[in-house]
């Protein structure tokens, strides 16, 4: 039975029928959600550890890197863990909501650890 709250792929004609049309309350994604804002804040109370912000870093990018593995793995076994199937073959999805926010962390990092340098 098809949720009729749920819009077809082909109603989806920009980025905020897009983002409509994802289930912000399914559970794996709000533990998504919670992943990144707990990576947030490590990277912000781990500003002043330099070796940890260092290996925090690389992990970080190592995730982005694998994020096309992700995202076709999510696509084959997307029943086990969500009500929809948002893996698409250009990756569109997993760049929105799992690799932008990581990138975004990295990004704070290189701002700190360039901002210690200056100072």
């Amino acid at each position: 039975m098809v949720n009729p709250n749920l819009i077809e792929i082909n109603e989806i004609k920009g980025f905020i029928t897009f983002l409509q049309s994802i289930d912000w309350f399914d559970p794996w994604l709000i533990g998504l959600i919670a992943f990144h804002i707990c990576i947030t804040s490590t990277a912000l109370l781990t500003r002043n550890c330099g070796n940890f912000q260092v290996f925090l870093f690389l992990v970080l990018l190592l995730m982005v890197y694998f994020s096309e593995s992700i995202n076709e793995y999510a696509a084959v076994n997307w029943r086990i863990f969500s009500k929809q199937q948002y893996f698409d073959d250009k990756g569109l999805f997993i760049s929105l909501v799992f690799s932008v926010p990581i990138l975004l962390n990295c990004m704070l990092m290189v701002g700190n650890i360039h901002s210690r340098f200056l100072l």
